[in-house]
């Protein structure tokens, strides 16, 4: 699942002229649910909005920054459904979805995303969007902060970290680079014993 959260001083959320939600001070939460993604997601996500400290404390002098969550400045919480947080332009210039959860599944998870974020404050300070709707989102950001997270970041191309070699297909490595990847490697031998008359 991936978010993207935006300090706000106030935000809505409009469908066919009509207001659907408002905020004050607080968080905008853009969310999208991925294809890959389970109960156990969008639990971790709404606990980890809720705790992103991206608030200052006004009670120091001078303020401290990034000391307080929203819940602790009493803040409010806009989330809208936002599939294409998830969209990739590796091929081509046209986006592509498919690392998107689609149909029922998206709905459901989000709105269990949305109860959860509910749940772990206050209820009629979580508002929401209408998902799949076309919406109009208006915010006046405060900062400006925004912050991506996400419950599964990419994995590393390299996760052995060894470093040492060129592109597939460069076959070009110096010395430096092979004596380097000797020195990091732990060498792993074992022993063949061939019988004698496969020799003669």
């Amino acid at each position: 699942m991936r978010a993207v959260l935006q300090k706000v001083k106030s935000a809505s959320v409009t469908v066919n002229g009509e207001l659907v939600s408002q905020i004050g001070k607080g968080l905008l939460v853009f969310a999208a649910i991925s294809k890959d993604d389970t109960d156990k997601d969008v639990e971790s996500m709404a606990d980890k909005i809720l705790k992103a400290k991206l608030f200052d404390d006004d009670d120091k002098d001078p303020p401290a920054r990034w000391k307080r969550g929203v819940a602790d400045v009493e803040g409010e919480v806009l989330c809208v459904s936002q599939f294409t947080l998830l969209a990739t332009v590796k091929k081509g210039n046209k986006p592509d979805f498919h690392n998107s959860a689609s149909g029922l599944k998206a709905k459901t998870l989000y709105t269990a995303f949305f109860r959860q974020v509910q749940r772990l404050y206050q209820p009629e300070k979580v508002k929401d969007g209408i998902f799949a709707a076309m919406m109009d989102v208006a915010l006046v950001n405060d900062g400006p902060v925004t912050i991506q997270i996400d419950t599964n970041p990419p994995k590393m191309e390299d996760p052995t970290s060894l470093g040492g070699f060129d592109t597939p297909g460069n076959t070009a490595t110096t010395a430096v680079d092979v004596n380097d990847l000797v020195n990091n490697m732990t060498r792993i031998t074992k022993e063949f014993q061939i019988p004698v008359e496969l020799l003669e």
